[in-house]
Formats: structure tokens, C-alpha cells, sequence
């Protein structure tokens, strides 16, 4: 039996965060209810390190005082959430932790799974406009891949850009990057 089922009571940020490192599992907490869900395949993975790549070297171009992560738990006033990529604020990792605020997170990224297609398209983007993060970002993968750019206005996201596979796009903000999702995905 494995500790998450093993918990009585509600769940907590301090709970969820207890718990030990588990490749195979993401846990996340949305108020006090505690979702697990699959690792990501490779597809995913290899997609989100190659973003990775590109958002940590146009923020050092820029000079941009940030970190890129993968996979770091951001903690919301809602709860608890483990987006594909985040962009902090470089003071906000000073410390060796599991997690970051969500005021020192510039920039969140969702790739978007098979399975989770719903939390990452509509329900995580709210908990991230309620926690005032001012860029989202949404990587789709199916028909072929594209990257929907948002930014926060009025307490939710505008998509403000919509880049398409096979064309590079500028984006400015949080600081500038050239991007075709073309290549994020494929072998």
C-alpha cells in the first residue's frame, strides 16, 4: 500500500510535499483534494526539454533575471500544482526546495497530455490567473504541434499569440524568444 493511499484526513500543501520523490507519479492538490497522475511520455518529456532549452538560453540573451524548471511543484493559494515548465524569479531558487511560490513564477507552461487534456486547457489556467501569474503558456500536440501564448488580463488569460508548426514566432514577453513547435515534439 503506498503512503498517498495510506493518509486520512484532508490534504495539505505540507502533506503533498512530505511525500517521497516518485518518478512515476505527479501529485498535485487542488484545495484538499490530492490528483495523481502518470508520468509523462516520452513525446512530452522530450518536448518539454527542448523548451527548456530554448527559454534558459533566450532568457540568458536577454540577460533576464530568471531559472527555467521542469516539473517543480509551484504552490497556489488553491493548492498545489506541477506544471510542464515554470519561469522564476532567480532569487526564488536560491534555496535547495520542492517547491516555489507561485508570486516568484513569471511564466508557466502546460504541455498538454492525453488524459489531462481538460485540467491543463481549463481548469489549471484559472488557478494560475487566480494566483496572478501573467504568462501562460499551452503546448498542444495533436492535430500538430502549436503553442498558444497568454497573458493575464482581467483575472484571466487573453491568448494573445498562436505559434503553428513550421513557422517561427517572436515572442516578447516575459523576454524575447523565437519559437517553431515544429521541433519540440519530433524525433
Amino acid at each position: 500500500m503506498s503512503v498517498a493511499t495510506d493518509h486520512t484526513g484532508r490534504w495539505t500543501v505540507a502533506d503533498v510535499l512530505a511525500l517521497p520523490e516518485d518518478r512515476t507519479t505527479r501529485y498535485e492538490l487542488f484545495g484538499e483534494s490530492l490528483v495523481m497522475s502518470p508520468a509523462p511520455g516520452v513525446r512530452h518529456q522530450r518536448a518539454s526539454f527542448r523548451l527548456h532549452v530554448i527559454l534558459d538560453a533566450a532568457a540568458r540573451a536577454a540577460g533576464a533575471p530568471v531559472e527555467v524548471l521542469e516539473a517543480i511543484n509551484v504552490v497556489l493559494p488553491s493548492g498545489l500544482v506541477v506544471p510542464g515548465l515554470v519561469v522564476t524569479d532567480a532569487g526564488a531558487t536560491a534555496e535547495d526546495t520542492v517547491s516555489v511560490d507561485a508570486d516568484a513564477v513569471q511564466l508557466v507552461v502546460e504541455l498538454v497530455s492525453p488524459g489531462n487534456e481538460t485540467m491543463d486547457r481549463n481548469f489549471k489556467p484559472l488557478l494560475y490567473a487566480e494566483a496572478a501569474i501573467l504568462h501562460f503558456w499551452r503546448l498542444e500536440f495533436e492535430p500538430a504541434p502549436r503553442l498558444i501564448v497568454g497573458e493575464l488580463h482581467g483575472g484571466r488569460y487573453t491568448e494573445t499569440i498562436t505559434a503553428l508548426a513550421g513557422t517561427t514566432t517572436q515572442i516578447h514577453t516575459p523576454f524575447p524568444v523565437s519559437i517553431d513547435p515544429a521541433g519540440l515534439a519530433c524525433q
